[in-house]
């Protein structure tokens, strides 16, 4: 790895965190309950631009750099699969049994969806 890829990729991060950190307020001060939203919002949105340049990248529409940067760097700064979880058992801990699992459960199925079909529509691109 290059010192030029390494700060692409910390700047990058950085830009993904702070979008991420926005999103959500944006969101929260949108809706109302308890349910997290504004994760699974950005979670399933990043899942599904992951599966887009993923496909772009494996269509060779775009370098693998660009793959390393925004999907490592921006997307990895961006979602967060940390939140989720703590989320997710803050539901638990609240007897919300049912959000809880549309939270831990629906994530991982809706995330793989989105990445798949991000995935099949860069990959035709």
């Amino acid at each position: 790895m290059t010192p030029l890829l390494l700060l692409a990729l910390s700047v990058a991060g950085g830009a993904g965190a702070a979008t991420r950190f926005l999103l959500d307020g944006l969101i929260r001060a949108r809706t109302t309950g308890r349910y997290p939203v504004g994760t699974t919002v950005i979670n399933l949105s990043g899942s599904l631009l992951l599966g887009l340049l993923a496909g772009l990248t494996t269509a060779s529409v775009l370098p693998e750099a660009w793959q390393a940067v925004v999907g490592t760097g921006f997307l990895g700064g961006y979602t967060t699969f940390s939140t989720a979880s703590f989320e997710t058992v803050r539901l638990l801990q609240s007897r919300r049994y049912v959000a809880a699992l549309l939270n831990g459960l629906g994530m991982l199925v809706f995330g793989v969806a989105a990445a798949a079909a991000g995935f099949a529509l860069g990959a035709a691109l």
